[in-house]
């Protein structure tokens, strides 16, 4: 419970101002209603004397069109805040994995199915709570005026919304337990549907279409059944509440009718009471909708932090823009060039312990060992892409305590074993926000420029989703052109020809590329080093001007 309370009470200050404000607009659309009543009840007393007064009608018209305005503003100008509170709690997410300390779940499908619907849930929560104070007030006053009418029938009117407080209490624990399985369960569905699509080509070369359909009905019905219990818990919770409304109509009814026999009870007080009574159900609708939703709430913020790195705030105000103007995408990393890398026992929880690393500028590092000795592991590690669990990495002199944010585009650049193309241009692509001035240069040293000509759109061709109108050579290359473009003091790459034939892995990183190249640093890439017998990762430095890597 209490990282909910933290998280709701930081959403709900994040953006105090827009809070606050949505708030006061909706203490008026729950006000208004008290004059909607007592005007009401002035017209339904002058109809069993004389005439009703033309300036009741329309004071009672005027009411319901203010409040009406009101409740639409509220609505509104709440939009604005809801999105930029759900952004925050994403990016929060976003970063904290794009940094190396936060993890993605299981699949991507699920992490989606999570920064989806348990954002959602968090901060349905906390938009519950803006109307509650407008509520309250309608009914201490309403109450009030109704006990000054009757009190007896005011009393019976309150044992309902007493009795829904306690109903939700004790269904608490259940919603809890069947949001958090239903949860579950729908994210399964969901990555499986990404592991489908991102397998297509498995699935048909296998020939196991039936089975993957079989399997996804399976999942299906589990998430089905999972929902429709987490629904019918939360809809018994909304509709034992809304009942509230009939139950103290009929009861109204049943003790005003020998009230107004004596004429204790006339025609206006028992509108007055009726309509009241929908407008009362309100504290207690959003009371309901408050319990109702913090066990779900309770859950989602579980399932966000598990994606989290250690110690890091789910809700930290690290700020949302929706009208004003962000922060470059791509902020170049400051000065300090670098001068020597080093590295010192760097452990993490799975394939490496306690490695030692040097790289000096100008030197050319290749890293070998067997598959699965823990090369990628180290480089991940080296750049905070992989959380390490001991271990210090110095950047010159200055020691890193957060490699994640410090190993950026500017200082360095990274390509990766698979290369990652988006549904995009290739322009895009090879930029992602950064300045076009280095681009036709690291084009040209990635061996990309002859495939590139042969293109009718050039750098405007749209590679398909995840690349797959590129060949595994030009997305490679593509990718190291992406690195090249920024100009780093240290380039990364893990495995970059594995997709290139022999003569354009030459043309890659040949010597008539070297020449080329801003600071004349890209030697020939061959593999150097040796394989130890307990299979860790072996480092070998040549002396020959070069990127490190």
């Amino acid at each position: 419970m209490k990282p909910l309370i933290t998280v709701t009470t930081a959403l709900a200050r994040f953006d105090l101002r827009r809070y606050l404000i949505g708030g006061l607009l909706w203490m008026p659309a729950s006000v208004l209603p008290l004059g909607s009543g007592l005007i009401l009840r002035q017209v339904f007393d002058h109809l069993t004397t004389h005439q009703v007064p033309l300036l009741l009608c329309a004071a009672f018209v005027a009411t319901e069109l203010i409040h009406g305005l009101t409740i639409v503003i509220a609505w509104t100008y709440g939009d604005y805040w809801w999105s930029a509170a759900a952004a925050l709690l994403r990016a929060n997410v976003l970063r904290s994995i794009l940094t190396g300390r936060g993890r993605v779940p299981h699949s991507t499908g699920e992490a989606l199915a999570r920064l989806r619907d348990d954002v959602s849930d968090v901060v349905e929560l906390v938009d519950e709570t803006v109307p509650l104070a407008g509520a309250t007030l309608f009914s201490t006053a309403a109450l009030a005026i109704m006990a000054s009418i009757d009190p007896v029938i005011t009393l019976v009117l309150v044992i309902p919304t007493i009795a829904i407080g306690v109903l939700s209490r004790l269904m608490n624990q259940m919603i809890k337990r069947l949001h958090r399985q239903a949860r579950a369960l729908g994210a399964a569905v969901t990555g499986y549907l990404g592991e489908i699509f991102g397998g297509i080509l498995t699935i048909k070369t296998t020939g196991t279409e039936e089975a993957v359909l079989e399997r996804l009905r399976r999942h299906n019905r589990l998430r089905r059944e999972a929902a429709v219990k987490d629904r019918i818990a939360t809809d018994l919770l909304n509709t034992a509440t809304s009942a509230t409304v009939e139950i103290s109509i009929g009861l109204v009814l049943l003790l005003a009718a020998p009230a107004m026999r004596r004429g204790d009870f006339t025609m206006g007080d028992l509108a007055l009471f009726t309509t009241y009574i929908g407008w009362l159900t309100a504290l207690p609708q959003t009371i309901g909708a408050i319990l109702s939703r913090t066990p779900q709430a309770g859950v989602s913020t579980e399932r966000l932090t598990q994606m989290m790195g250690p110690k890091e705030d789910l809700s930290h105000n690290s700020g949302a823009w929706l009208h004003h103007e962000h922060p470059a995408a791509v902020p170049p990393a400051p000065g300090d060039p670098l001068e020597v890398l080093q590295a010192r026992g760097l452990t993490t929880r799975y394939g490496l312990h306690g490695v030692d690393l040097e790289i000096r500028r100008g030197s050319f590092t290749v890293i070998t060992g067997k598959v699965g000795s823990g090369k990628t592991t180290l480089i991940r590690a080296l750049l905070g892409l992989q959380p390490l669990t001991a271990g210090t990495i110095w950047w010159n002199d200055a020691r890193i305590d957060d490699p994640g944010s410090f190993m950026v585009p500017g200082r360095v650049a990274y390509t990766g074993q698979i290369p990652r193309l988006f549904s995009a241009s290739l322009r895009e692509n090879l930029l992602l926000g950064w300045p076009d001035d280095q681009l036709e240069q690291a084009v040209e040293l990635a061996a990309f420029d002859r495939d590139l000509a042969a293109m009718p759109e050039g750098l405007d061709t749209v590679v398909g989703s995840r690349g797959v109108r590129r060949s595994g050579g030009q997305a490679q290359r593509a990718t190291a052109a992406r690195a090249l473009v920024r100009s780093p003091d240290l380039l990364v790459v893990d495995d970059l020809s594995s997709a290139l034939d022999m003569e354009t892995e030459q043309q890659t990183v040949g010597p008539d590329h070297r020449r080329h190249h801003p600071a004349g640093r890209l030697p020939p890439a061959r593999r150097t080093g040796a394989r130890r017998p307990d299979h860790r990762p072996r480092s070998r430095t040549s002396d020959r001007p070069g990127t490190t890597g």
